[in-house]
């Protein structure tokens, strides 16, 4: 009796043994189970030609990479919807974004100043568990990312160092039996930063900007009194003081820091630097993006700017007002050809378009005056 219960026990010691170990064996195989994707987005690359018209764009459509067992050290983490309650904004491209790319651009400003080192994490948490639960649901998210950044750097032109196209959307996928979840966060990925060719350092940065808002307070210190009149300043500070970059090959001509320090810039350049301006000022302005029509009849990608003034929105292009000439001497006619046009006047070669990336989100511009500034 005593032996059929002994063995009895045996039994049942082994029996726990045997489920300890495959309960153990489970949670391994859980944690090995954990992967990360990684969702490149659009590559967007500017060039200029030399006629001051092509804003040529290079895309790609966003590559989804599956790196299983990365990171796993990370298991630990806590992961939370990301909170962006101290982040406010109200910007053209911004106010026209869903909520998605909305979390994801108010994300950026709460990073901006950690982003100069190109190499911070941007981390998004489990914000888009619900979303990422559905099928298509990165597809969907590349697609709310690429609006986001692009609305960003439209919006902000201050952010001329950042260089999207070495920017990766990871997607950690940890799956724990039936559980799934889902961790984002913005990094690097294999790129040495995610800071254009022209800057390698947040140091590097923070002295570029310090050169631009010394001469930023230069200009504000210009300021008239009267909206019309300080619009006039600062594009006559723009054409009187940017070289118009015909190599397109040199640094920091698409953005603001090449125009406003190095006097050397493209089409982008010039509308950018003209927002920027008219943000210090408080004044409403947009980036615009569409085909131009030259004296000689090519049509080309090119930028320019809408500007509120009385309630209405005006066209006004800084870069076709400063024509290249091989007299070095400009009429007052051609200096303010495109100043404060009205639809009917700069409709007639050029055309807007508010798709920045093929595929990508279709922004809305303001609705432009009909007639002419008086």
């Amino acid at each position: 009796m005593k032996s059929k219960f002994a063995t009895l026990m045996m039994s049942i010691i082994i029996l726990l043994i045997v489920a300890v170990f495959g309960l153990f064996v489970v949670i391994l195989w859980d944690e090995l189970m954990s992967i990360q994707t990684f969702v490149q987005p659009e590559n967007v690359k500017t060039v200029i030609s030399e006629n001051k018209e092509t804003i040529e764009k290079d895309r790609k459509a966003p590559e989804i990479l599956e790196n299983p067992f990365d990171d796993i050290e990370d298991g630990n983490r806590q992961t939370n919807e990301v909170n962006t309650s101290n982040v406010t904004v109200n910007k053209y491209f911004y106010n026209q974004l869903e909520e998605y790319s909305k979390i994801i651009y108010q994300t950026f400003e709460n990073n901006k100043e950690d982003m100069k080192t190109g190499t911070h994490k941007v981390e998004l948490g489990d914000s888009f568990t619900s979303l990422l639960e559905k099928s298509d649901g990165q597809e969907q998210l590349g697609r709310y990312y690429q609006s986001a950044i692009e609305a960003y750097t439209y919006d902000n032109p201050d952010v001329f160092y950042l260089s999207p196209n070495k920017m990766y959307l990871n997607i950690e996928t940890t799956t724990r039996g039936r559980k799934i979840t889902y961790y984002v966060y913005i990094n690097n990925g294999n790129e040495e930063n995610y800071l254009i060719e022209e800057f390698s350092s947040k140091e590097q940065i923070d002295n570029a900007i310090a050169q631009i808002e010394q001469i930023r307070n230069q200009i504000l210190q210009n300021k008239k009194s009267n909206t019309y009149d300080t619009i006039k300043m600062v594009h006559d500070y723009l054409v009187e003081n940017i070289e118009y970059d015909t190599t397109i090959s040199k640094g920091n001509i698409y953005n603001i820091y090449g125009a406003m320090i190095k006097k050397e810039a493209v089409c982008e350049g010039y509308a950018r630097s003209f927002k920027y301006l008219m943000d210090s000022f408080g004044i409403p302005c947009t980036i615009v993006i569409g085909k131009g029509t030259n004296s000689e009849g090519k049509t080309e990608n090119h930028a320019w700017n809408y500007v509120q003034l009385g309630g209405k929105w005006y066209a006004l292009d800084s870069t076709w007002d400063d024509p290249i000439s091989t007299t070095g001497v400009v009429s007052e006619a051609s200096k303010y050809r495109y100043f404060l046009k009205g639809s009917k006047d700069i409709m007639k070669d050029h055309t807007p378009s508010g798709q920045f990336t093929e595929g990508g989100k279709t922004f809305r511009y303001p609705e432009l005056s009909i007639s002419n500034y008086e």
